[in-house]
């Protein structure tokens, strides 16, 4: 049941929640009070962050592989190319999530593997992470409408 409420101008002005604004239009969308007074987002932003959290306690090892790979590939090339501790590992978090600034670039065919590698294990922590989330965006949809 949508509650109508009258305006200033003698209108009758439906309770909406904005979500999101972009381009120009609005998208808006209901939000119902729950009988335990609790809103409706609250609980499913609740839900979302609880499906999220088991979903990363399962995965966990493999995101913190991939971090380690690419840390290790890092570290390798700080040595390899002679650079800083600190600007290699930036680098490897700006190739690891396919940024590239270009700002350091390796000049050892060995650095550059090892870039590649890094790219490419940035490529599949961001595929991961998408999935735990829209995994965790399903189990809150279906728990939250039941």
């Amino acid at each position: 049941m949508v509650r109508r409420r009258p305006g200033a101008d003698g209108v009758h002005h439906f309770r909406h929640n904005p979500v999101c604004l972009a381009a120009g239009s609005a998208m808006r969308f209901r939000v119902p009070k729950q009988s335990g007074g609790e809103p409706q987002t609250q609980k499913m932003r609740r839900l979302f962050f609880i499906a999220l959290a088991k979903q990363l306690r399962v995965i966990w090892p493999i995101l913190s592989g991939i971090v380690s790979i690419m840390v290790a590939s890092g570290l390798a090339i700080w040595q390899i190319e002679d650079w800083r501790i600190d600007e290699a590992l930036y680098f490897t978090f700006v190739t690891g999530l396919t940024i590239g600034y270009g700002d350091f670039t390796p000049k050892h065919v060995s650095a550059r593997i090892l870039a590649l590698l890094i790219g490419f294990a940035g490529i599949v922590l961001t595929g991961v992470i998408a999935a735990i989330t829209v995994k965790a965006l399903n189990a809150t949809d279906r728990d939250g409408s039941s």
